[in-house]
């Protein structure tokens, strides 16, 4: 990829946009005003280090015209280690900009919500999906990110056949994205009196929480059910129809939740949860078309893949995307994940980075 001709792209659309904001017209709309500012804000950034990488180069350049000249010994000493230094900054101020040009998902800085579904194993794959709802929280609590459970599905003996919750911070998508996929467990079940190790699995989706204006939803196309809702064993835990099932007819998407007591809350959070069923279904749509795209991503989505193991007989746990493994799980099911969400971000941006070249 040619970067200057895309640095030197940008700084022409950075000029434009200045241009436009200064126009006192455009403050009668305010909603095309914030996205420009914004715009703008991150173009400065790109636009500000590329004129600093050209007067490195126009220095470099001063500076071995210099070198042709005759010179003493103290002054030809002198500028080779200027141009040392100056090559130096040059080659950092290149990684630099390569970094800011990486491709922005526009879904970083979104909310989420999560689903996390117990797979194979019955009665342990529920307990599983327990204990990583319960990590992922204590994580979401060491970020200074908000956890609002939406619905569930809670087991016998105290797990989750599905709980689906939402994440609320700044970058939650950033670095929760990563978890999507399969995880697989390796103990002895609470439930195996013979003392054989078992492998269990639970699938967990994370999708960014769409907002009214990024998926619409047509009210005719909504099929709207209330019950009463039951717990496990499927007793009754309400007296009154406060349940609420919704189906997305075209897609045929069924979202239930029955964990408020108020039909109304129940109702506004099913509606949250099918935004951000029908904005992954748009998004998965459009990275099916964008294969190259696709493949340069470290596992963000597909929840086939399995992406994790964790093994309690040895401690250990084990991303087999990037080969990670680490013999620290109890501190990870406390919520410590930073060392391998940081290990799959850097994976991600190396293999991207390589694509990018300064000609």
């Amino acid at each position: 990829m040619d970067i200057r001709a895309k640095l030197e792209e940008l700084e022409r659309v950075y000029e434009s946009l200045n241009r436009e904001l200064s126009q006192p017209e455009l403050l009668k709309d305010l909603k095309r005003y914030r996205e420009l500012v914004r715009s703008h804000a991150e173009l400065g950034v790109i636009v500000g280090k590329f004129k600093e990488y050209r007067a490195l180069e126009k220095e470099i350049k001063e500076i071995r015209q210099l070198q042709k000249e005759d010179h003493e010994e103290e002054m030809e000493n002198f500028l080779e280690e200027e141009l040392a230094q100056a090559q130096q900054k040059l080659g950092s101020l290149e990684d630099e900009l390569r970094y800011l040009l990486l491709p922005k998902d526009p879904r970083d800085e979104k909310n989420v919500i999560m689903e996390i579904r117990a797979g194979a194993g019955g009665e342990e794959a529920s307990l599983f999906a327990g204990d990583l709802y319960r990590m992922y929280t204590r994580y979401a609590d060491s970020q200074g990110w908000k956890v609002e459970p939406l619905s569930s599905s809670p087991s016998d003996l105290g797990g989750f056949k599905e709980v689906v919750f939402s994440i609320k911070g700044k970058g939650a998508y950033s670095k929760m994205k990563y978890e999507s996929g399969v995880h697989r467990v390796q103990r002895i079940p609470v439930t195996e009196s013979g003392g054989r190790i078992h492998t269990s699995t639970a699938t967990v989706a994370v999708l960014p929480e769409a907002e009214e204006i990024d998926v619409e939803i047509n009210p005719n196309d909504l099929r709207i059910d209330v019950f009463r809702s039951t717990g496990p064993g499927g007793q009754s835990v309400n007296t009154t129809d406060s349940a609420v099932r919704i189906t997305h007819i075209p897609t045929n998407l069924v979202v239930t939740c029955q964990d408020e007591k108020s039909q109304l809350q129940n109702r506004e959070k099913a509606l949250r949860i099918l935004r951000a069923r029908l904005l992954k279904m748009q998004q998965d749509r459009q990275q099916q078309e964008q294969a190259a795209e696709r493949r340069s991503q470290v596992g963000t989505g597909d929840r086939s893949e399995r992406i994790r193991t964790y093994n309690f007989p040895q401690g250990r746990l084990t991303d087999h995307r990037i080969g990670l493994t680490l013999y620290r799980l109890e501190d990870i099911l406390q919520g410590d994940l930073d060392e391998i969400i940081d290990a799959l971000a850097t994976q991600e941006r190396t293999e991207k980075l390589k694509e990018l070249t300064i000609s």
